[in-house]
């Protein structure tokens, strides 16, 4: 099949999914047997039996990209390797949990052609993910829709549909800490979102944790803006002003002495500042510094494409 050909990449980020990527795959080929479309499988350095499940598929099945990493990079990175293969006219990310019926692509590619939308997203009306993961959620989407302008009604799904056009700009962006959402809403407001099915998670347990809401909320504040800067700019005038009155106040002896609590205050925001600045100039010598998003550690592609 000519790659001009393809409507659908599929972009599947395989950690731990030794037990449920073949399903996956198999039922990718039985649900879009209707369209052309292609997968792109990346290997996040996982510790099980991933690699060798995945290049089991690309004996079985056509117009499949394998790419495994060296290591675990993280989903964002995975994913971002992935959108650098796509051939399709849209790429659409898709976890490899089954908690999205594969089926539910169509829904995404119907509303994008119908409507003629750079990126859908989708939305569940019943989420069957674990309390802490839609806890999560609700935060980033509350962060993002103050941080990145998100509409307040768009859910940033990690289930969604981009056009190609817009995959080519978001590749160009080559520092080690993506977030795809954040680089959609830079290249494009052409958005639309649509209401899928969500099942239980098949096999295992999710992956999301602690670390991984708190890397995240590291990566949208400092990564994609100055929000952080602006409010300890905000906060230091502030108290300028408060002890300019304070000063006042004290040459009129309303005030006692309060040379120990300024004292207090100035070194909590100087460290904070201190902790704000660190963050910027960490995040941007580890960019200049040339950490990369993904280290390949070989790529396979399925017989009948080579």
């Amino acid at each position: 099949m000519n790659i001009e050909e393809f409507k659908i990449s599929v972009i599947i980020p395989v950690f731990k999914g030794e037990k449920t990527i073949s399903k996956l795959v198999d039922k990718l080929f039985d649900d879009l047997k209707e369209i052309a479309f292609e997968i792109i499988l990346v290997n996040d350095g996982s510790p099980d039996n991933s690699e060798k499940v995945c290049i089991d598929l690309l004996e079985k099945y056509r117009n499949v990209t394998f790419v495994s990493l060296r290591k675990n990079f993280g989903e964002f990175n995975a994913v971002m390797c992935g959108l650098q293969h796509v051939k399709g006219k849209y790429a659409v990310m898709i976890d490899d949990d089954f908690q999205n019926p594969p089926s539910e692509i169509l829904k995404l590619f119907q509303k994008a052609e119908s409507e003629n939308l750079d990126v859908v997203y989708s939305f569940y009306s019943e989420k069957k993910h674990h309390w802490f993961r839609n806890f999560g959620s609700w935060l980033v989407n509350q962060l993002t829709t103050q941080i990145l302008g998100k509409p307040k009604d768009l859910y940033l799904s990690s289930f969604k549909l981009i056009k190609k056009e817009v995959v080519d700009e978001i590749v160009k962006y080559s520092a080690p800490y993506p977030y795809i959402d954040a680089l959609i809403f830079r290249v494009t407001t052409n958005i639309g979102r649509v209401g899928v099915l969500h099942n239980e998670r098949e096999d295992g347990k999710s992956n999301y944790s602690f670390k991984k809401l708190h890397s995240l909320f590291m990566t949208v504040i400092f990564g994609y803006s100055i929000l952080p800067s602006r409010i300890i700019l905000n906060l230091g005038l502030f108290l300028i002003i408060l002890s300019i009155l304070l000063i006042i106040l004290y040459f009129f002896k309303v005030l006692p002495s309060w040379e120990m609590l300024v004292f207090l205050l100035f070194g909590g925001i100087q460290l904070a500042s201190l902790g704000v600045v660190g963050e910027y100039i960490s995040k941007s010598f580890l960019t200049q510094n040339g950490q990369p998003q993904f280290v390949v550690k070989f790529k396979k592609y399925s017989r009948t494409d080579l």
